[in-house]
C-alpha cells in the first residue's frame, strides 16, 4: 500500500495514499481498534448535511468565500450521496465526544475539496470546522439522523402496517371467536375488533414518536466548545438550522438553550422510549399471531398465516412462525438498546455527554431494526392473515366463559355452578343449567347468543 504524509498538531502521520481522510483520522482508526461497529453511515450522511449548512450559513454572513464555500458543498454532496463512505473508517468505540467522527469529515471534505476546486484552499479545521466545534456538531448529527431515519424509513412502514391491519378489520367483520384473558378463555370478541387493538398499537406509538420528534429538531449547532457560542458570528445557530431544514426537507430549528443542547441526551432518551413502546407492542402483536396461528392441529389453530419456509431439518412438513420470532427478536434488542441509550444519556458531566457514539448507535441501530422488520412482517405474514372460521367457531361454542351471557337471568353464583357442571361432566352449558333447573330448554336458547355478545351495546 502507498502512503503519503499528512500533519495535525501531534506531527506527522502516514496515511493511505487513496484515501481522503489525514492525521487526526488516521490517530484515531489507529488507536481504537476496537470492535468492527462503525460509525452509522446515518451519522456520516448527517455530517454531510450539517457541514454543507455550516458553508452555507458562513458564507452568507459574510465568513467564507464563494470559492470555499462551492468547493465544501460539493465535497459535502458526495458525502451525504455515500459516494464517500469508504472514507469514514471509523468505530462507534472513540471519543465519547465523537470528535474523531467530526475530524473525520472535517478531513476528507477539505481534501476532496481541494481535488474539486484544484487547489489547496480549504483547511480541515480553519473553513470546514469554521464557527463549529465537535462538541456541537456531533449532537446536532445525532439528531438530523434520527429525524431523517424515523420520519423517512421507520414512518412509511408502520404506515404501511397499519393500513394492512385496517384491511384485515374490515374483510374479518362479523367473524366472533373466544375471547381470552390470562391464556384463558374468555367472553367472545369479533376478529375484527382484537385486529383494532392491533391497529390502535401502531398508530399511538407512531403518535408517541411524533410528539418525541421536536425535542429532536432542535440543534446544537452555533453552541461550539461549551454552549457559549465562543467563535461562531452572531446569527450562526439560525443561519445553519434554516440551511439544515432546507437541505433535509425538514423543519429544524436551534435549541434555545445550547448548555443543555451539548450535555443533555434527554430528548433521545424520550424518543427511544417510544421506540421501546413500539418494540412491545409489536412483540404483543406477533406474540398474538403465533398463538392463534399455532397447531396447525394441536394448537389454537384460529388463523392461517403465509408459510414462507419448511420449518424443520428433522419433522418433515413442519412451519414455524419465522417472522413472529423475527419481529419479537428485533423487539428484544430494541428493548436492550434502550437500557444502553439510557446509561449513556445519564453520563452528562459538566457540559458535555461523553456517551454520545454509543447512544446514537444503539438509537439507530433500533430505529433501523425496527423499520426493517415492520415491513418484513408485513410483507411475509400480516397480509396473508385469513381466518379459520370453522376453528374459530368451534372454540367459540365450546368455551365455557359463554356462560357470562346467563349472569342477568341466573345471577352469578347459578352461572358459575353451570360452568363447574358443565366441566365436570363434559355436557354443554344448556344441557348444565337446565339440569340445575336453572332455565328452561325455551327460555336458554332465547338468551344464549354467543355472535351477539361481541356486541352488547347494539
Amino acid at each position: 500500500m502507498e502512503y503519503r504524509i499528512e500533519k495535525d498538531t501531534m506531527g506527522e502521520m502516514q496515511v493511505p495514499a487513496d484515501r481522503y481522510w489525514a492525521a487526526q483520522t488516521q490517530r484515531s482508526y489507529q488507536n481504537f481498534r476496537i470492535g468492527d461497529e462503525v460509525m452509522p453511515r446515518e451519522i456520516t450522511r448527517a455530517f454531510g448535511v450539517l457541514k454543507k449548512a455550516a458553508a452555507l450559513a458562513n458564507y452568507n454572513l459574510g465568513k467564507l468565500s464563494e470559492e470555499k464555500k462551492n468547493a465544501i458543498c460539493s465535497a459535502c454532496d458526495e458525502v451525504i450521496s455515500g459516494a464517500l463512505n469508504s472514507h469514514f473508517p471509523l468505530v462507534v468505540w472513540q471519543t465519547g465526544s465523537g470528535t474523531q467522527s467530526n475530524m473525520n469529515a472535517n478531513e476528507v471534505i477539505a481534501n476532496r475539496g481541494n481535488e474539486i476546486a484544484g487547489a489547496k484552499i480549504l483547511h480541515p479545521n480553519d473553513d470546514i470546522n469554521k464557527s463549529q466545534s465537535s462538541n456541537d456538531t456531533f449532537p446536532t448529527a445525532m439528531h438530523i439522523a434520527a429525524v431523517v431515519e424515523i420520519e423517512d424509513n421507520l414512518f412509511p412502514a408502520m404506515d404501511k402496517l397499519i393500513n394492512t391491519l385496517k384491511r384485515l378489520e374490515k374483510e374479518n367483520e362479523g367473524i366472533v371467536k373466544s375471547g381470552r384473558t390470562h391464556l384463558q378463555d374468555a367472553v367472545p370478541i369479533a376478529f375484527s375488533q382484537e385486529i383494532s387493538g392491533w391497529t390502535n398499537m401502531i398508530e399511538k406509538t407512531k403518535a408517541q414518536l411524533a410528539l418525541a420528534l421536536d425535542g429532536l429538531k432542535e440543534l446544537a449547532l452555533g453552541g461550539t466548545a461549551v454552549g457559549t457560542g465562543l467563535n461562531a458570528p452572531k446569527g450562526f445557530a439560525e443561519e445553519v438550522a434554516k440551511q439544515v431544514s432546507e437541505l433535509t426537507g425538514k423543519k429544524f430549528v436551534t435549541a434555545e438553550n445550547k448548555y443543555h443542547a451539548l450535555t443533555a441526551k434527554d430528548e433521545l432518551v424520550f424518543a427511544h422510549g417510544a421506540l421501546k413502546a413500539l418494540a412491545c407492542n409489536l412483540m404483543k402483536i406477533a406474540n398474538d399471531v403465533r398463538w392463534l396461528a399455532s397447531g396447525p392441529r394441536d394448537g389454537l389453530g384460529e388463523i392461517f398465516i403465509p408459510e414462507n419456509e419448511p420449518g424443520s431439518s428433522i419433522m418433515p412438513g413442519k412451519v414455524n412462525p419465522t417472522q413472529c420470532e423475527s419481529m419479537t427478536m428485533v423487539a428484544v434488542q430494541v428493548m436492550a438498546n434502550d437500557v444502553a441509550v439510557g446509561m449513556g444519556a445519564s453520563q452528562g458531566n459538566f457540559e458535555l455527554n461523553v456517551f454520545m457514539p454509543v447512544i446514537i448507535y444503539n438509537f439507530l441501530q433500533s430505529v433501523r431494526l425496527l423499520a426493517d422488520g415492520i415491513v418484513s412482517f408485513e410483507k411475509n405474514c400480516v397480509t396473508g392473515i385469513k381466518a379459520n372460521k370453522e376453528k374459530m367457531k368451534h372454540n367459540l361454542y365450546n368455551s365455557l366463559m359463554l356462560v357470562t351471557a346467563l349472569n342477568p337471568y341466573i345471577g352469578y353464583e347459578n352461572a358459575a355452578k353451570t360452568a363447574k357442571k358443565a366441566y365436570k361432566e363434559n355436557i354443554s352449558l344448556k344441557e348444565a343449567c337446565v339440569a340445575l333447573g336453572f332455565l328452561t330448554a325455551e327460555k336458554f336458547d332465547e338468551v344464549f347468543r354467543p355472535e351477539e355478545m361481541a356486541y352488547p351495546q347494539k
